[in-house]
């Protein structure tokens, strides 16, 4: 089942990692086992496998660059998820929404509604928005 919603807002994010409960993991730790392989270590889309993948995994140390100087949190975290890929995207990656990502919190969006958002995907977004040059 996807996690995550639409109408989840940026501004809801923004600081959240200081208000939900611990993961289980480290968001390094979370990234070393899920996404290093592909994207690298340090995250520029030169991990042992990506010369095997059908499209180039994408340096995700500029995602801000790309985003006008600011992290898109909701875009890096609904991308993991699957909720908003395209078919742009390479197959390879996988949809880690399909699958159980444990314990959740809910994020108040501005409406007044709740979106329920893993931990440990709070946890990565906030690992890779370290990595940002």
């Amino acid at each position: 089942m996807r996690i995550l919603g639409a109408v989840m807002a940026t501004a809801a994010m923004a600081g959240l990692a200081g208000c939900v409960a611990e993961p289980d993991a480290s968001g390094a730790t979370i990234y070393a086992d899920n996404c290093a392989a592909c994207h690298g270590a340090g995250g520029m889309g030169d991990g042992p496998m990506a010369a095997s993948l059908s499209v180039s995994p994408p340096d995700l140390t500029g995602l801000s660059a790309r985003n006008g100087g600011t992290f898109p949190r909701t875009y890096v975290m609904s991308t993991i998820d699957g909720y908003t890929r395209g078919i742009h995207f390479a197959p390879d990656m996988p949809e880690f929404g399909a699958g159980d990502l444990g314990e959740v919190v809910v994020v108040e969006n501005p409406d007044g509604t709740g979106t329920p958002i893993p931990v440990e995907l709070i946890a990565l977004a906030d690992y890779l928005e370290t990595l940002q040059r």
